[in-house]
């Protein structure tokens, strides 16, 4: 196992730091990258959502360079209004996938859960059809779905079993979309101009970019695919302020970024010490992230309710449910046969 540059002490340390310290680490990161490949060697992935929005801010207006081309891959399920936004910008170059998205999910699966547990599964399977035999027979069951196995009962935060209900399933989930059609083209982008990707991941966003960060830190300058991620011990509170206290523009699929009284538990107008020092809470009025809107990973959570939102915001798009096949299972249907197996109350299409 390689060896980390960093603790989770060391993360849980740089996210509690004040924002400001934490632009100027960023922007310290930046540069670091920049001096390493020069302006011609790098580029700013640029979704045209608010945490890659205070990424080309930070270097376009923070640090005055405006010649690093922002890069826009232009996934045809993604919220429309992104691009608009993204073509606001400057020296903005938009490049697109080569296969769309019912044609992911018919030849590979839906992505549902996560990217870990759906590459799991699909893994599973794959050693299955490879070993001719049953999934529930295979090493990698064994390891990661297996509750009886000394590595799950080792290794219980790894552990996928509460997951194993998935190999009954009449359609598959895999975590091949994402790859397909948001990095390949960006691979591809990297390959015909050299330069390195700067991106706007933050580790509190999935186990798998914690433990990246851990393993790398910011600057990756030795892996397989080198990348910036100046913006990783960020927090969402952290993006929210940047944007309120700059008056920085975003997509309008978010609304605007107010303060959250209620999560404050104050009354709005309500006269409080806050306004000097970092305790407010700020919230987007409209959509909370962007994306993918046909995105299912995540949305077995009970709290997580993105395609009644999409229903109401883009009708078209959410009709999409019902056209999107695997094995001849529609996505609506994959989607509700895992909630009702993970007992949900709600059924949240």
């Amino acid at each position: 196992m390689a060896e980390r540059r960093h603790t989770v002490d060391d993360l849980k340390q740089m996210q509690s730091l004040p924002l400001e310290a934490k632009i100027r680490m960023t922007i310290a990161r930046i540069q670091g990258w920049i001096d390493e490949f020069g302006v011609d060697g790098v580029y700013v992935s640029f979704s045209g959502g608010k945490d890659s929005t205070v990424l080309l801010d930070i270097i376009r207006n923070e640090m005055g360079y405006r010649d690093i081309p922002a890069v826009f891959v232009n996934v045809p399920t993604q919220f429309p209004e992104l691009k608009d936004f993204a073509k606001t910008w400057d020296n903005v170059e938009i490049i697109s996938p080569k296969i769309g998205f019912m044609e992911v999910c018919e030849k590979h699966g839906f992505p549902l859960i996560s990217k870990n547990v759906s590459q799991a599964i699909k893994d599973v399977r794959t050693q299955s059809k490879t070993q001719n035999c049953d999934v529930r027979d295979t090493q990698l069951w064994h390891r990661s779905f297996d509750t009886n196995s000394e590595y799950v009962k080792k290794y219980p935060a790894y552990s996928n079993a509460r997951w194993d209900f998935m190999f009954d399933a009449d359609f598959r989930v895999s975590d091949e979309c994402c790859k397909i059609m948001k990095k390949a083209p960006a691979k591809l982008y990297e390959k015909q101009t050299g330069r390195k990707p700067i991106l706007a991941t933050m580790a509190t966003e999935s186990k798998l970019r914690q433990t990246e960060w851990l393993l790398n830190g910011c600057n990756s300058f030795n892996s397989k695919r080198p990348s910036s991620k100046p913006m990783s011990f960020w927090t969402e509170q952290d993006v929210l302020r940047y944007i309120y206290e700059r008056k920085l523009p975003i997509c309008s699929v978010y609304g605007e970024v107010v303060e959250d009284f209620d999560a404050e538990g104050i009354f709005e107008n309500q006269v409080t010490f806050d306004c000097f020092n970092d305790d407010r809470i700020y919230k987007t009025t409209k959509m909370k992230r962007t994306g993918c809107m046909l995105c299912g990973f995540g949305c077995q959570m009970k709290d997580d309710d993105r395609f009644l939102q999409l229903k109401e915001s883009h009708p078209k798009m959410y009709g999409l449910l019902d056209v999107c096949k695997n094995n001849g299972v529609t996505f609506r249907e994959a989607i509700e046969w895992t909630n009702e197996h993970l007992d949900n109350q709600e059924i949240k299409i």
